[in-house]
């Protein structure tokens, strides 16, 4: 059976650009690893997301959505800056998982802003969060600015590199994965 990637944005914007650059990562892994691919962001969860305060206290959609997420072999998580840091309905969910669910899954960590200054919420904020949970992120954390994109998508030659990089890292989990190929997608 083919692995797995899920992405998850955790924007509630529509159109979104943090959901845009979660889309093209997961489908550049899904391309390169032979993988099964979805994306979900935060509007996906909601209403019930902000009310809850436990698991079991999500609607069985957001449910099956959460379900989804933990057991794939390999995810792509996203959030806007907001303030220097991740949003609070990220965060939130990020409170409701158990702090084994995550461990030894690999993880891209991806970041937006609206400038570079925002640039290191991967490092100080997102990278912490997840070594909290024994996940495996990946070394190279993409953060895109909003100069890098051109009409709602990714058009950096510079960010579209770094995206390909991080995807690379995902080798030692997904190169297995059925159809999979070692060329750059």
């Amino acid at each position: 059976m083919p692995k797995r990637i899920v992405g998850f944005s955790g924007s509630l914007s529509s159109p979104s650009r943090t959901r845009t650059l979660v889309d093209l990562a997961v489908g550049r892994t899904a391309r390169r690893f032979g993988c099964l691919a979805a994306t979900y962001e935060i509007g996906d969860l909601q209403p019930s997301l902000g009310q809850a305060q436990a698991v079991d206290q999500l609607d069985p959609l957001a449910r099956a959505i959460l379900n989804t997420i933990l057991t794939a072999d390999a995810l792509v998580v996203g959030t806007p800056v907001y303030k220097g840091s991740f949003t609070g309905l990220f965060k939130h969910l990020i409170d409701l998982i158990d702090p084994a669910a995550l461990a030894g899954k690999p993880v891209l960590l991806t970041a937006t802003g609206g400038g570079d200054r925002h640039a290191l919420v991967i490092e100080h904020q997102m990278r912490p969060l997840f070594g909290f949970f024994e996940a495996a992120s990946l070394p190279t954390g993409v953060y895109a600015s909003g100069g890098e994109f051109r009409d709602g998508l990714p058009a950096s030659d510079a960010l579209l590199a770094r995206l390909d990089r991080a995807v690379g890292q995902f080798a030692p989990w997904l190169l297995h994965a059925e159809g999979a190929t070692s060329s750059a997608a």
